[in-house]
């Protein structure tokens, strides 16, 4: 006659790794969205400052629009203002 006794290790050990590889995707995602919009914000400051700098040699109105999507600034005058502080 045998007799056997199951435990519940088994049901911890399952439960305990899910709740680790949850938390490790959930981290994985964080980081990688966090960094993403970190790369967005430094591309557009680069973007900015390329196109002051093209502002400076060329004065063309596709730049000016360009700077003026980037830059939320409607008048030339004050795209001309925003480029002389980027560009010192």
């Amino acid at each position: 006659m045998k007799f056997e006794l199951k435990t519940e290790n088994e049901n911890y050990s399952k439960s305990f790794s899910y709740f680790f590889g949850i938390f490790f995707i959930s981290s994985t995602i964080i980081i990688l969205c966090d960094l993403a919009l970190k790369l967005g914000i430094i591309s557009k400051n680069y973007e900015i400052d390329y196109n002051c700098r093209l502002l400076s040699v060329e004065k063309s109105t596709t730049i000016f629009k360009k700077l003026s999507r980037l830059s939320d600034l409607k008048s030339k005058q004050r795209i001309w203002e925003f480029c002389k502080e980027v560009v010192k």
